[in-house]
């Protein structure tokens, strides 16, 4: 269980979170949904320790993450796909996924992985020896997906997946967060697109100006009037 509780980060005079509270279930899918600037990327990285936050807790199977090194958060086993994907442009795909592992020590563990990354995205496989700077959005996306799951993640946190991608890469990379979590890897998203968000998550909490306004089961949310009027475009 990553348990979050009374989060609060300032920004200068900018209060970006304010006190939230949310958990992650081992094995779930759990979704952040909200407009620009709700506090949604600040969680994640305030969780990562991108971000220091000004109180509150952020613990780990009872362990308790804020205040330590985001390497540490990272071989505790929390990774984050971050916003726009970040790969390395001038590496190869093959050289991206070796500093997504640079944590671990166990060759050929690493190696297996590595297979199962290319299993998952046999386009990555196609083009390992190719720069990750020549890629589309959706292939680049692949990459940062596979570059997180080179270090064996327990919880995998991933900060609009989907934005800028055209439809078929969309479809894709829901379909490999079910699968990812079918594996047993607990999966905490932030996402623009709330219908696609919703239709995978166990839970959703829907943020509005750096609070937690509600809260309900993806199917739950999906139905909710105050979701589909303001984040589905519907009423």
């Amino acid at each position: 269980m990553l348990s979050i509780r009374n989060l609060s980060v300032h920004y200068g005079g900018i209060h970006a979170l304010r006190g939230i509270s949310l958990d992650v279930p081992a094995g779930k899918i759990v979704t952040l949904i909200g407009a620009n600037g709700a506090g949604k990327s600040t969680t994640l990285n305030s969780i990562m320790g991108l971000v220091k936050a000004g109180s509150g807790s952020v613990s780990w199977n009872g362990e308790e993450m804020l205040g330590r090194q985001t390497k540490r958060i990272v071989e505790s086993g929390i990774v984050l796909v971050p916003e726009g994907r970040r790969v390395f442009p001038n590496l190869t795909v093959d050289e991206n996924l070796t500093l997504g592992a640079f944590a671990r020590h166990d060759k050929a563990a690493i190696e297996a992985d590595r297979e199962h990354v290319f299993k998952l995205f046999p386009r990555l496989k196609e083009r390992h020896k190719q720069k990750a700077g020549t890629f589309s959005g959706g292939e680049q996306q692949m990459l940062a997906v596979g570059r997180a799951l080179m270090s064996r993640p327990t919880v995998l946190m991933m900060d609009e997946p989907s934005l800028g991608l055209a439809p078929l890469f969309v479809g894709m990379i829901f379909d490999i967060i079910r699968q990812i979590n079918a594996e047993g890897v607990t999966v905490l998203l932030v996402e623009q697109n709330a219908k696609a968000a919703l239709d995978v998550a166990d839970t959703g909490y829907v943020m509005e100006t750096g609070s937690i306004s509600f809260s309900g089961t993806g199917k739950d949310l999906l139905a909710d009037d105050r979701v589909r009027k303001a984040y589905l475009g519907e009423g």
